[in-house]
């Protein structure tokens, strides 16, 4: 397996073909301003890529856990207690 450096503007010019070598098996890190920045992976059956709803979903529960609007249950019988409440 091979690793190549191209620069982004190679990359921009070439996309199929570093996409193609990216999908045999190649390691294809592209460079910015002379430091790596980017490395090309297909995806595979075993990654997870959150839909875009999920994605806002999920930024938005970050924003309120930083913000402290969040429950905290520490037992089993918090979490039933909350959970009854609903």
């Amino acid at each position: 397996m091979a690793i190549l450096q191209v620069t982004s503007r190679e990359f921009r010019e070439n996309q199929a073909t570093f996409l193609a070598l990216a999908d045999k098996g190649n390691r294809v890190v592209v460079t910015r301003r002379g430091k790596p920045s980017y490395m090309l992976t297909p995806v595979t059956g075993d990654d997870f890529v959150p839909a875009p709803e999920l994605e806002q979903r999920l930024c938005e529960a970050r924003k309120e856990y930083n913000e402290g609007k969040t429950i905290s249950c520490k037992t089993l019988s918090d979490l039933q207690k909350h959970l009854d409440s609903l």
